[in-house]
Formats: structure tokens, C-alpha cells, sequence
């Protein structure tokens, strides 16, 4: 999870968050107004929804976000977010605690999960195989 999420009034500019996802190297935003999440915005709504449709780049930012109807309690099991994101198909979701953003959890966080739970995994088993002698090939894999 990120735990430093970037965030945003209602009535950031298009231009003003599109300036923040470059400085902060982010592909979304959260939309927070008096502590509260509103929404979430990502790079994808700004060309889809502003540029595509022509907004001027001073458009607030509200008009193009969307609103944060699917999100994770910090307190929840991560199996709660896995079903999240299988069950909306969103890629991120905003970590909350007693209501506050603290958080956003991506889709590629759970695929670093997955793989460590991997590697876990495969790496007794690569050390197993290792200590063993090669067998030697079988004749139906020779070839002349």
C-alpha cells in the first residue's frame, strides 16, 4: 500500500493535478474535501474525460473524477481487498481508517504479493533441486 497517497481538493484544476501526478510520479489522485474522500481521479480520466472532451485545463477536478463507491478498511484482510478488485475491476482502491484516507492499495501491489508468496514458496523446492546430482537424459529426450 501506498501510505502517502496524493491528494487534492474538489476544486483542484485539471492542469494543477495533471502537475501533481508529474511531480509525484503517480497514475491517480485522491479527491479529499473537509478529510473526507470524495473521489479519485486517475491519469486515465484526465486524457478521457478532460482533454478528449475538451475541457479548458483550468476545469475543476471534480468534474472529472470518479466517485470512490469501492474502497478498503485498513483493519480488513487482504483477502478482502483481493475479492474488491476481482469483484469491481477497479486498479486502485483507497485505504480508510475511522473514515480518513491513509492509503491506496493497486492491483500491482497484490501482484508484488503474490510473488513474494511465490518465491516463497519456490524457494525450498529451487534449493532441493539444486543439491541434487542431474539425472542423466532420458533416451526420448536425445537426440543424434
Amino acid at each position: 500500500m501506498t501510505t502517502s497517497p496524493v491528494c487534492v481538493s474538489p476544486d483542484a484544476s485539471l492542469a494543477e493535478v495533471a502537475g501533481q501526478m508529474a511531480r509525484r510520479a503517480v497514475g491517480s489522485v485522491l479527491v479529499i474535501e473537509d478529510g473526507e474522500l470524495c473521489g479519485i481521479v486517475t491519469d486515465r480520466d484526465l486524457a478521457v474525460r478532460g482533454m478528449a472532451e475538451g475541457l479548458d485545463p483550468g476545469t475543476r477536478v471534480d468534474t472529472v473524477m470518479s466517485p470512490c463507491s469501492v474502497t478498503v478498511d485498513a483493519d480488513d484482510d487482504l483477502q478482502v481487498a483481493y475479492r474488491a478488485f476481482r469483484r469491481t475491476g477497479v486498479r486502485r482502491l483507497p485505504v480508510l481508517c475511522a473514515g480518513r484516507v491513509v492509503g491506496v492499495l493497486t492491483v500491482d501491489d497484490l501482484f508484488l504479493d503474490v510473488s513474494r508468496r511465490l518465491t516463497d514458496l519456490l524457494g525450498p523446492v529451487a534449493w532441493n533441486i539444486l543439491r541434487e546430482s542431474p539425472a542423466p537424459p532420458s533416451p526420448a529426450t536425445t537426440r543424434p
